[in-house]
């Protein structure tokens, strides 16, 4: 996992704890172990996929993801590279990474997540919402073309 940011130098124990977090996900797919990286998850937590599938709950989350590691997504690796965290209160961020799941070097981070990561009792962080969508570059790019006011300020 690449975990690039701008204040790379002024992380925080929690900022680091959550990039573990995101680190172990990675390692757990990237091994297509569908316990781990459902133990990443809260026990009800909500996983939004690139198909539009939704599972809730870490269990569920890690018996489908292994289906998937078993089928289609057998010897895929996992590159997620974080854009921003941001704290919402001392026990919740928000995540947002660039990334993709390919086989081989990844050619494009072409997917964005977002990801809601709670601290639960025990102390450790954990996903308690993702959801995947494409990064859609073109119909951006002809948006702001056309709608100069659609583009972000903030980068």
């Amino acid at each position: 996992m690449t975990t690039h940011s701008p204040a790379e130098t002024s992380r925080t124990p929690d900022e680091t704890a959550i990039r573990a977090l995101l680190e172990r996900s990675c390692a757990a797919w990237n091994r297509g172990d569908g316990t781990a990286y459902g133990e990443q998850f809260t026990a009800d937590a909500t996983d939004i996929t690139f198909a539009g599938t939704v599972y809730r709950g870490g269990p569920d989350i890690g018996r489908a993801h292994q289906a998937l590691f078993d089928g289609f997504l057998k010897g895929t690796r996992l590159t997620v590279e974080i854009v921003d965290i941001r704290f919402h209160g001392p026990g919740t961020a928000v995540v947002v990474t660039r990334g993709d799941v390919h086989k081989g070097r990844p050619k494009k981070l072409g997917k964005l997540a977002t990801y809601t990561v709670v601290r639960e009792t025990d102390g450790r962080w954990r996903i308690a919402a993702v959801q995947k969508t494409r990064h859609k570059r073109l119909l951006e790019a002809i948006s702001f073309r056309l709608r100069p006011a659609t583009r972000p300020t903030a980068p």
